[in-house]
Parts: C-alpha cells; structure tokens; sequence
C-alpha cells in the first residue's frame, strides 16, 4: 500500500467558534473517549484529518498556496490570498479567520489527547509514547504557522473551560521556547519510521527538521544547525534523483519526504492540478509564477543572469538551471501534451495528445483567463491526473523534504559565519540532484557571498512550497520584493523584444528598475506592502470582539 490511509472518523474536539474558550461539545463525551488502544488510534487519527486543509484556496494545500502572497507566484482568484498579497488584507476577511480556527482546531484535538491519554488502558508504553510524540509534533507544526504568520498568539497547552476562555496573547520569543522544547521532546518520543501500512505518520525526523526550521526562523542558528545536522546524520533520507519526478506520483513517499499530507481518491482529493494546468488542458491556470520567479534562476554556469555570457534575453530560457523548466511552463514548452506558447498572437498550437498531432485553437493565448503571467506551475501537475482528475487529484503533498533541511543546515551554518566543507556540501548536495546537476559552490567566498547564494538557493529549490513568505519575513526584505509592480512575460514574443537583462540584487532577486520595463512585460497587478503592518496578518477581528485579552497588531 502506498498510502496511509487516514481513518475518516472525525472526532470534533472544537465547535467552529470559541476554540480558545472551552472544552468540545459537539464530540464524544471527554468523561466515556480515550478509554481504549483502539479509541486512542481514532483520535490521533483525528489529528492528521486536520491536516486537510483547502477550503480557503479552493484547490490545494493551503500552506503551497502561500507563496501566492509572495513575489514568486500570483493568484488570480481575488481571493483572500490576492489580497494578502497586494497589501489589502483586512481583519475581517473570513479566510484570516477560518484560517485562524484551522490551526487551533488541530491544537485544541492535541491538547485532548495529551491531557487525557493517562486513562488509555490496553496500549503498551511505546504507543503511548508514539501517540504521545505524534500529538506534541502536530500541535508544534500548528503553532510554527501561527506565529509565522501572527507573531505573538495564545499559547494554550490545556483544554481550557469556560472560566479561562478569555487568554492573551503569548509572546513568540516564549511559544518559540515552547516548540523547540517539545520537538526535542518528541524526537525521543517518536520512532526513526513506521512500518510501509502506516507510511504518512510523522517520525523522530520530522521532529527534528521541524525544530530546525522553527528555529531557523528565530534567528536560533545554533539550535537550527544542530537540529537539521542531527537528520543528516540519522541516514535515513537521500534526495531522490529526479527533480520534476520528485512532485508527481512518483516521488511521493520517497527517501527525500520527511513529512506529507497524504490525499485518496475516494476519501480526500484536491484540485491543485486544476489551479496550476493550462487552458488547453481544461483547467484555470489561477495559481501562476511571476517573471521574477523566471529571472531568479541562475543559467547553468552557476551565474545569475546579468552576470552569465551565457544568458541570451532572446532565448531566456536556454542555458538554464534544469530546475527552471522542472518547476515552470515557459513559451515554447510542451505542457501536459499541449504546445505551450501564451504571446497572444499565438492563435493556434499543436496538440501532441493525439497521434498524429494536430492544429487546435489556443486556449492558453485565446482565452481571457489564461496565464495572466504568460507561466505556469509544472509543479503539482502530473499528467496522470489530466484530463479526468484533475478536479480530484490524490497527489500527495511534502511539507517537509529533506533539501529544506541541507539548506536550513547550510543558511544556519552561514549566518554563523561557519562556512565550512559541511555547509558547501550541504548546499552542493541539493545542487548537484542528478536532474539538476549545478556547478558547484566553492570555497573561499565571504559570508556576504554565501548569504546570495543560499537565498537564491532556497528561492529556486523550494519554489511552490510555501516557503518563500517566512524566507522574505525573516530575511526583511519583503518591502523590497512585494511593493510595486508584479511583472509577467514580455508583451512581444521572444527573439524581438529588445528587453534587456535585469540586475539581480544580493538577495538573489531581479531588479527591474534599471531597464525600461514599462510597455515590454505584461502588469499584472499593482502591489502595496506596508512594512509597519504587513510583516503580520491581523488578529481575526470576531476573536477580538469576543475576547477583550486579544490585541490586534499594528496597523489594523
């Protein structure tokens, strides 16, 4: 079996409002469940159910969505993801506030297990342990993303009455503390792998990968740098050799997954495959790379573009990182058997899904909704899923590999100004995948160097997995990147449009102010960040309402 498959038995800890503010209601009775070996299985069952979480963007998992509100990748939708994006979020939004609850519903399913798990009888000290471990990663991996995304929020650790609804917010530095404090718990709790029937769980791995990247985010370089050594060292992953492959059936549950959602026709699917295909694929192209996602690719000799004799802006795509066309559609792509070109002269294409291939009308250049970008996502698009599922696909979806956790070593290790062999090795395993197979990061640059390199690393590699908004938070230079205009592919075709090459900047990112770019790429939308404020979402403004402890952040 390739899945693990979930128990579909709901256990509603939470009712939808007030999860702060009392014990469940709506579920079994507290005093009667978590009585049995077979009771606790149900409920951390429940656990990983929470996991399943899309309806805000309305295709997949909402952390890859992420990146939409970044200056990599573009949501069409006007949804809330849009808006958080050009700096127009709002308190009131009901995606911050079911977004809010999500993560609190699966801490407050946590909290139960783990305050109640002493009256499981029939369980023998390791499955407790196990659960135990299982219950403390989960509810860590929650609380990661709401202080990533909120700052300072409440910690609560106990189901809470009625008495003790009304909570403050807890200081991030302190819920920090909190979580590196039980992922190390938790790594000793859990075991190295679970038997091939109940692949999916989390392990002593993920624990440990987790708390690297949570401490990575603080600025805890030390912890974050033994943290992701100590994954290294257990053996137990390798990067798998195929880089496209890596996002399609293929490569799920692979020796480079660490942590993933897993999805089942039948029982839980998405539509991520809908979002990110082509029109002549029948789907909506919503979700689509920016061209300074493009340009951030190095051409293969290692250099930035404006740096490369080997980058060509009439050819922009040859001679490029592999991992460029892995990752995107660009014009002159076949794409899900489709001839890919999106200038909008492009009336006709060839369809290669039929043999012999034949002239179709081009949706991706006729349709309005196409591309607004000119790209797409290759990834999360497999052809397996299209034409008859790509409105339910069951492909899996990695939250944590283990390149994030080379490069999480690398960056922890170069802030530390430790650049040693072990951190260019680090970063050179990622770049020299066999697919991929980059030069080499050599020795004997200074840290300002390497602090360029591993953040166009981590921008290239970790595209499309909701990495890059904690990447431009942590770094500070989202006022850099998401104000102004949000570029797509030039206007005229490539080979006559005389564009120029943008300089890329030492954060690895294009800068198109040097050129003139007015009338030769494709705007698609006018972006605003507010650095006083839009370094936070705001406090879902029900809650503050509710709660007279609750204070919003600044600016809302």
């Amino acid at each position: 079996m390739k899945k693990y498959y979930i128990i579909l038995l709901l256990i509603a800890f939470i009712s939808c409002r007030d999860i702060l503010d009392k014990e469940p209601l709506d579920g079994p009775s507290d005093v009667t469940f978590l009585r049995t070996q077979d009771e606790l299985t149900i409920a951390i069952n429940g656990l990983y159910n929470n996991l399943w979480f899309h309806s805000i963007s309305a295709t997949g998992q909402w952390e890859y969505v992420l990146d939409c509100v970044t200056d990599i990748s573009w949501d069409r939708n006007g949804s809330f993801f849009t808006a958080a994006g050009n700096g127009s979020l709002s308190s009131t939004d009901e995606s911050i506030e079911e977004t809010w609850e999500h993560l609190y519903a699966g801490i407050a399913r946590s909290n139960f297990i783990l305050q109640h798990i002493e009256r499981v009888e029939g369980a023998t000290a390791e499955e407790i342990d196990q659960a135990i471990g299982q219950a403390r990663f989960l509810r860590a991996y929650w609380y990661s993303q709401l202080v990533m995304l909120w700052g300072d929020v409440p910690l609560v650790t106990e189901i809470q009455d009625l008495e003790a609804s009304k909570v403050s917010r807890t200081p991030k530095d302190q819920v920090i503390d909190f979580l590196l404090s039980e992922l190390e718990i938790a790594a000793e709790e859990l075991p190295l792998s679970w038997g091939e029937s109940e692949s999916g769980r989390v392990t002593s791995g993920a624990a440990l990968a987790l708390r690297s990247r949570v401490a990575l985010s603080d600025g805890r370089y030390s912890v974050a740098a033994s943290a992701a050594k100590a994954v290294m060292d257990m053996n137990q992953y390798e990067l798998y050799p195929n880089y496209r492959e890596l996002f399609q059936y293929a490569g799920e549950s692979s020796n480079e997954v660490i942590f993933e959602v897993q999805y089942q026709y039948g029982i839980e699917d998405h539509r991520m495959s809908y979002s990110v295909g082509s029109r002549n694929s029948r789907c909506t192209s919503t979700k689509v790379p920016t061209q300074s996602m493009v340009d951030s690719y190095e051409s293969i000799d290692g250099l930035p573009i404006d740096e490369s004799p080997l980058y060509d802006p009439a050819n922009p795509f040859e001679n490029r990182d592999p991992r460029l066309k892995q990752s995107i559609a660009t014009p002159g792509d076949v794409f899900l058997g489709f001839q890919f070109e999106t200038h909008r002269d492009s009336v006709e294409c060839w369809n290669y899904n039929v043999d012999p291939p034949v002239r179709i009308p081009n949706q991706d250049a006729l349709n309005p909704y196409a591309s607004f970008t000119g790209y797409c996502w290759k990834k999360m698009a497999d052809p397996i899923d299209y034409p008859d599922n790509r409105n339910n696909s069951s492909l899996n979806f990695m939250l944590i590999r283990y390149a994030e956790v080379l490069l999480n070593y690398a960056e922890a290790k170069i802030e530390l100004n430790e650049i040693d062999q072990s951190c260019l090795d680090a970063i050179n395993e990622v770049r020299g995948r066999e697919s991929v197979s980059m030069p080499p990061i050599t020795a004997g640059k200074n840290q300002a160097e390497m602090r360029e390199i591993i953040r166009r690393e981590r921008k290239v590699e970790l595209a499309l997995e909701g990495h890059r908004l904690q990447d431009i938070r942590r770094w500070g230079i989202a006022e850099d990147v998401m104000d102004g205009p949000l570029y797509g592919r030039p206007n005229e075709n490539y080979g006559y449009a005389d564009l120029g090459t943008p300089s890329i900047d030492e954060n690895g990112n294009p800068n198109y102010n040097l050129v003139d770019y007015t009338d030769k790429l494709r705007v698609v939308e006018i972006r605003s960040f507010n650095p006083n404020r839009d370094y936070l979402w705001p406090i879902p403004q029900k809650d503050i309402d509710t709660n007279n402890q609750l204070e919003q952040n600044s600016n809302y």
